[in-house]
C-alpha cells in the first residue's frame, strides 16, 4: 500500500534543499506576520486625530480641552479659529474630531447659564466616531458635576458644560458605508496583484522568456506591455465592485463619479506594479504565490481597513503607509462618503502615484533580458 513512498519522501525533501527560498518563506513569514500583527491590532482606538477651535480662549475652555487631551483617545493635532477650516480639515480626512468651543463660553457658566460645546464627528470610521461620541459625553458630564458639587443655586434644568455632538457623514454609522468601500480597495488590489503576479514567472517556467529576450523590446517597454491587458480587466472589475456597492449594498456615492474612477485607474497601476514587481522576485509560480498572499494580510490589517491606524504603534503606522492600497482606502472613503474633491485628497494621489511609478521602474531594472 505504501511502496515507494520513501523515495517520494527523499525526492521532495531534495527539492525542499534546493529551494531554500520557498522554504524561507514557508517557516518566516508566519512569523514575522504574527509579530507584526500582534502589534497593530488593538480594537482599543486611542489618539484620535482632533483639531480645535478656541473662540473662548480663558481657562474654562483650556479645562475642556486638556480634559480630552488627558482622556488619551483625542490626540489635538490642529489649532485654528475658524470653524468651516475645521471641517475642511475633516473632509480631507486629516481629523477625525472638530471640537468648537464659542466665545460666550465662560460668559455662560459664570451667569449660573448651560455653555455649550460643538463636537463634529465624522461618522465615515464608526469605531473611532463611537468612541468619540461616548468619551466627549463622558468629558461633558465629569465637568458639569466639578462645577454643580461645590455650588448651590443650579436653577436651569440643563447641565452646566453641554457637549453637542454632531455625526458628518454618516449619521447613523451604518457599518455598510464605511466597510463597503474599504473592502472594494481590498478587492481590487488582491486581483490586480495576482494577476500579474505570475506574469513573469509563468514565461520564464513555460519556456517562452527566450521569445521575449529575442524581441526588440525595452525593459520598460515588456513591463508596461505586461501591465495594459490586466488594467484593462481591472477596470472593468472595479466597474461590477463600485455597482455591486451601490445597488446590493447601498452605499450612496457622495462625490464625483468620474474622479473616483480616474482614481482607481492611478490606483490599478500601483497594484499592478507589485504584481509585477512580485513576478521580477519569484523564481517559480509557487514563490509568487506565497508573497502574494503575504501582501493580503498586511493589506487587510494595516491599511486602516479593519482596525483605525491611529491605534496602531508608530512603527506599525509608518510601515502601513509602503502599502498603496492605504491610500485607496482613504480616496475611497473619502469620495463615497465625504464628498471630497482632489485637492483634499491629493496627498494620497501623490503618493499613489508616486508608488506606481517606483514599483514599475523597479520591476524594469530587476528584468535581466537573460535566462534565470
Amino acid at each position: 500500500m505504501f511502496r515507494g513512498m520513501r523515495s517520494i519522501l527523499y525526492k521532495e525533501f531534495i527539492h525542499l534543499r534546493r529551494d531554500p527560498f520557498s522554504l524561507f518563506l514557508m517557516l518566516m513569514v508566519p512569523m514575522i506576520q504574527m509579530t507584526i500583527f500582534g502589534y497593530a491590532i488593538d480594537m482599543d482606538v486611542k489618539d484620535i486625530s482632533t483639531g480645535i477651535v478656541d473662540l473662548c480662549r480663558t481657562s474654562d475652555s483650556r479645562d475642556i480641552i486638556s480634559a480630552l487631551k488627558n482622556s488619551g483617545y483625542f490626540k489635538v493635532e490642529y489649532s485654528t479659529t475658524d470653524s468651516r477650516e475645521l471641517e475642511s480639515l475633516i473632509v480631507s480626512g486629516k481629523i477625525r474630531v472638530g471640537v468648537i468651543i464659542p466665545a460666550d463660553f465662560s460668559r455662560n457658566l459664570e451667569g449660573n447659564r448651560s455653555a455649550a460645546v460643538q463636537v463634529l464627528i465624522d461618522g465615515s470610521d464608526s469605531t473611532p466616531a463611537m468612541n468619540a461620541l461616548n468619551v466627549t459625553s463622558s468629558v461633558g458630564l465629569i465637568k458639569s458635576m466639578e462645577r454643580l458639587l461645590p455650588r448651590t443655586g443650579w436653577t436651569s434644568t440643563e447641565p452646566p458644560v453641554e457637549m453637542r455632538q454632531r455625526i458628518l457623514f454618516n449619521p447613523t454609522m451604518r457599518s455598510a458605508n464605511f466597510m463597503v468601500p474599504g473592502l472594494a480597495g481590498i478587492v481590487m488590489q488582491v486581483i490586480t496583484v495576482f494577476l500579474t503576479a505570475f506574469s513573469i514567472v509563468r514565461e520564464r517556467e513555460q519556456g517562452t522568456l527566450e521569445q521575449l529576450m529575442v524581441t526588440p523590446v525595452t525593459r520598460l517597454g515588456l513591463m508596461i506591455g505586461k501591465i495594459l491587458p490586466y488594467s484593462l480587466v481591472g477596470f472593468v472589475e472595479t466597474c461590477t465592485v463600485l455597482l455591486v456597492m451601490h445597488y446590493i449594498f447601498l452605499v450612496p456615492i457622495t462625490g464625483s463619479l468620474v474622479l473616483l474612477l480616474s482614481l482607481a485607474v492611478l490606483f490599478l497601476f500601483s497594484a499592478l506594479g507589485l504584481g509585477l514587481f512580485i513576478s521580477t522576485v519569484a523564481t517559480t509560480q509557487i514563490q509568487a504565490l506565497m508573497l502574494s498572499f503575504f501582501t493580503i494580510l498586511p493589506s487587510v490589517l494595516l491599511s486602516g481597513f479593519m482596525f483605525p491606524r491611529s491605534s496602531m504603534p508608530e512603527i506599525i503606522q509608518w510601515m502601513s503607509t509602503l502599502i498603496p492600497v492605504t491610500y485607496f482606502i482613504e480616496i475611497l472613503r473619502g469620495i463615497i462618503i465625504r464628498g471630497a474633491g482632489f485637492y483634499e485628497l491629493l496627498p494620497n494621489i501623490l503618493a499613489l502615484a508616486i508608488f506606481g511609478i517606483v514599483l514599475i521602474w523597479f520591476s524594469s531594472l530587476r528584468f535581466q533580458k537573460r535566462l534565470g
